[in-house]
């Protein structure tokens, strides 16, 4: 049986690795399965995203994805239209969707015989985690700079560290 599950899978975390694990659990309550894992582009991740993402490349994404045992085959797609072309070509049997998918278009889903959704227990996210990072950063510059007329701006990838004087 071949499982396919998609996403960006930008910056690996443990909210990933339960996803994948259900699809392979699942998959293999009906008969020995072929995890399949799709990855959005670079360009793609930079337009569903914003500006600063991917933080890790496809290629590299791609690895990571492999690296991990349960994950047969990485593919990466473009468009809608070329993610319905792979889910076809692959003959993908059954996909699972996360629960973010409950009232909206899963992409592919008229490809394949079965469809399973994935509910998160808790809101693990890569936007999650650069939020924090950068939340992170923020809060220690602030205390290194506080009281020293310091100015600090911060866009998405940098910031910004200025002393407060007359013009």
């Amino acid at each position: 049986m071949n499982v396919w599950v998609n996403g960006c899978f930008d910056i690996l975390h443990t909210g990933h690795i339960d996803l994948l694990e259900y699809a392979k659990r699942v998959g293999s309550d009906f008969y020995i399965n072929n995890l399949i894992v799709g990855i959005d582009s670079d360009k793609r991740v930079k337009e569903l995203k914003g500006e600063g993402r991917p933080v890790n490349s496809q290629l590299e994404r791609k690895r990571m994805l492999k690296a991990i045992g349960i994950v047969n085959e990485v593919h990466v797609f473009n468009s809608d239209a070329h993610l319905r072309e792979l889910i076809e070509i692959l003959n993908i049997d059954l996909m699972v969707v996360g629960d973010e998918y409950e009232d909206k278009e899963v992409i592919g889903e008229e490809k394949t015989k079965f469809g399973v959704r994935y509910y998160k227990v808790d809101n693990r996210s890569t936007t999650n985690i650069i939020d924090k990072i950068k939340k992170e950063i923020f809060t220690e510059m602030w205390e290194e700079f506080k009281d020293d007329n310091t100015v600090i701006g911060m866009g998405f990838n940098n910031y910004a560290v200025g002393k407060l004087s007359k013009l």
